[in-house]
């Protein structure tokens, strides 16, 4: 079964075609396609990965990031693009009425018609499962021209539910008449004009469509459970009208063990009770009086039997069923006690809640909290959770009770980052202290001074070095010495005499001084290159470390302010986390109320209607007991046969027979709660083909 079309499936053929609107390659793409778009700004591709995570907590982050990196300005080529993933993160925070304003400033003609429509038909379908018809309303006439077939179907089928929900059946009807579609949406569509027009008060009208889809070939779950409900809204639609005899044939097609069984064996009996046949109505309401009678039909049966068999003059087994019924309902009501007790305790949601997910702030821990219904708490009281939890205002108080708690942890673990932040600044605060003062007296040294003095030194030595071609002042320690040593020789040779073993060492010496000299003067260009190249790498460290010595100078004066800021900021942010962790709990404790008070509420009309069945089956058992005492007081007079107006609502039919039976919108299509069929029992809005958009 497919599911709703993916919102950001959606979002991202919206952005991109926002991104490649300005283009005339955006005005010749199909509508229905995604055009080619490019991320330009790398902290929008940050949001993207955790938006397309489609997971709760990703969302959240996403949604966090998008609004940060906006504030500092980070993703310039993409504001559009950042506040159309803003309102899809909104939406599906629950946050309806701000995505509406982003969606509403966005999605202009700038966007292609195609994308345009399906964002705004996805928001409609939103706005009304949460019940804000007039927002669906508004959403659906924003969408412009017409769209492919199945979204057009889906448009066109939600568009007359809302009108009816709004009580607009004249157009409901206009629009649903000239309908075209699929099999499956065409099905729904004839439901709902059936149901348009039996609240027009048209039942002549409406017959022949709630005829057909309650006569159609159902080929999966989904349709049998509508044609069932077609079914139960033409029986009862002709019950309503007084019509027995056409109510039986329509109530009787409906499935013995549907989800709408019961409601229907109850509106069979009493059609057959309408018309006079008791013992026929016995059959349908003795099966109804043998399931749970957690159901309001099956209580509904419990004074139907009797009041059958009194009509029967069978006043033993009426009066037996009675007692039964009275004992049954006091039983019960007890239970009722028992569970409302159980509620205000606080105990239901908790053990809901600790049933289904995780508290961790890093879990997905929002999606489908009521994926497990067979797993409530073993409890007496679990049995009428179902009934609570099957609400829709349950349901979504419990998706927001949900947001509350990951919220709570959300701003926990944001306030561990405040504390660690903390730790950071205090250890960089103390590091600065112990630092300081090497800094200021290396600081006051000097030695950078020095060294620069000492690097001029050495480039002048150099240069004069270069200037009288001093070979020897490049050499080798070795080479130096060896240089030295001939100079003191030549210099000692000076003043001898002239004698043989005198010229014989002078000529020595020259050689020695020539193999040196020419060493030296060989060597020269390659260490004179080498010692330029050495004093500017010097030069440049120096450099180097005359920037970090002005770096050093300024974070001396700088640090201590840049510290003192982010120890404000983070003392903020922590009252701001503190005061959002006070308000949450007050909300989350609000909301706790608010769902044990739906819970309690679901919980007392049981109880009122038991209490109401238990007045009629005692007050009939009165009138029976009335009844056979004046007829052994008078044995020769036989009473007259009661009349409606005498025995209340326990001789004759309720005036709205599945009206208690905790109907769903097909029970009683002229009746005051009937809805169109917007939703098959247990499936999702709208039908499967429509939730995922064609690819």
């Amino acid at each position: 079964m497919k599911r709703r079309p993916s919102l950001r499936a959606l979002l991202l053929a919206a952005l991109v075609a926002l991104a490649a609107a300005a283009g005339a390659e955006a005005r010749k793409h199909d509508p229905e396609k995604l055009p080619e778009g490019h991320i330009r700004d790398l902290h929008f591709g940050d949001v993207l990965f955790l938006y397309f995570q489609q997971e709760d907590a990703a969302d959240f982050e996403a949604l966090t990031r998008v609004l940060a990196y906006q504030h500092w300005g980070r993703m310039p080529h993409h504001a559009e693009d950042a506040e159309l993933i803003a309102g899809s993160l909104y939406l599906q925070e629950g946050m309806h009425n701000e995505a509406g304003e982003i969606f509403q400033r966005l999605l202009t003609n700038n966007v292609s018609s195609g994308v345009r429509n399906r964002a705004w038909l996805y928001l409609a379908q939103v706005w009304y499962a949460r019940g804000y018809y007039d927002k669906a309303e508004g959403a659906l006439r924003q969408v412009n021209g017409r769209m492919s077939p199945d979204y057009e179907a889906q448009k066109e089928l939600l568009f007359a539910n809302v009108l009816m929900h709004q009580g607009k059946y004249d157009e409901a009807i206009q629009m649903l008449s000239g309908w075209r579609g699929g099999p499956t949406w065409s099905a729904y569509a004839r439901f709902n004009l059936g149901v348009a027009l039996v609240r027009a008060n048209r039942l002549a009208d409406a017959d022949p469509f709630l005829s057909g889809v309650g006569t159609m070939l159902a080929p999966n779950a989904e349709l049998a459970a509508l044609r069932d409900r077609a079914n139960l809204a033409l029986g009862f639609a002709y019950l309503q009208a007084n019509q027995p005899e056409r109510a039986r044939p329509a109530l009787e097609r409906v499935r013995l063990n549907g989800p709408y069984s019961n409601k229907a064996l109850l509106g069979s009996g009493w059609a057959q009770a309408a018309l006079g046949d008791y013992q026929g109505a016995l059959t349908p309401w003795m099966e109804l009086r043998s399931r749970d009678v957690l159901d309001a039909a099956v209580q509904e049966s419990y004074l139907a039997v009797p009041y059958a068999y009194m009509k029967l003059n069978a006043n033993a087994q009426s009066a037996e069923y009675y007692e039964s019924a009275v004992n049954s309902f006091d039983a019960e009501n007890g239970r009722l006690d028992a569970a409302i007790a159980h509620i205000h305790q606080g105990d239901m949601l908790r053990e809901v809640l600790s049933n289904s997910a995780p508290r961790s702030p890093d879990a997905p821990v929002l999606h489908g909290w009521f994926r497990d219904l067979k797993s409530l708490p073993r409890t007496g009281e679990a049995p009428y959770l179902y009934a609570v939890l099957a609400g829709h205002d349950f349901q979504e108080g419990v998706k927001n009770y949900r947001d509350l708690v990951y919220l709570d942890g959300t701003l926990q673990r944001w306030g561990d980052s405040m504390d660690a932040y903390q730790d950071m600044i205090e250890t960089r605060e103390r590091a600065y202290a112990e630092r300081l003062p090497k800094v200021d007296a290396l600081l006051a040294s000097g030695t950078l001074q020095q060294f620069q003095q000492r690097n001029v030194s050495l480039e002048n030595e150099l240069r004069a070095i270069e200037s009288r071609r001093d070979v020897s002042a490049l050499g080798t320690e070795a080479e130096r010495s060896q240089w030295a040593r001939i100079q003191r020789v030549e210099s000692g040779l000076v003043g001898l005499p002239d004698s043989p073993d005198t010229a014989e060492t002078r000529e020595r010496l020259a050689l020695v001084k020539g193999v040196l000299y020419y060493r030296l003067n060989d060597a020269y260009g390659a260490r004179a290159w080498q010692e330029h190249r050495s004093l500017k790498d010097l030069s440049l460290a120096l450099h180097e470390a005359q920037s970090r010595w002005i770096r050093v100078e300024r974070a001396r004066h700088n640090v201590p302010q840049n510290t003192g800021e982010f120890a404000a900021r983070v003392a903020s942010l922590r009252e701001r986390i503190t005061s959002l962790e006070a308000r949450l709990a007050a909300t989350e404790e609000r909301q706790s109320t608010y769902l044990a008070q739906v819970a309690v509420h679901e919980l007392e009309q049981q109880k009122s209607r038991l209490a109401t069945y238990e007045v009629q089956a005692r007050f009939a058992l009165a009138t029976m007991y009335d009844r056979a005492a004046t007829a052994s007081a008078n044995p020769g007079k036989t009473p007259a046969p009661r009349q409606k107006s005498e025995d209340g609502a326990v001789a004759e039919p309720p005036e709205e027979p599945a009206g208690q039976s905790g109907g769903g919108p097909a029970a009683q299509p002229g009746g005051t709660e009937p809805a169109p069929a917007t939703e098959p029992p247990g499936t999702t809005t709208q039908p499967p083909a429509t939730t995922e958009p064609p690819r």
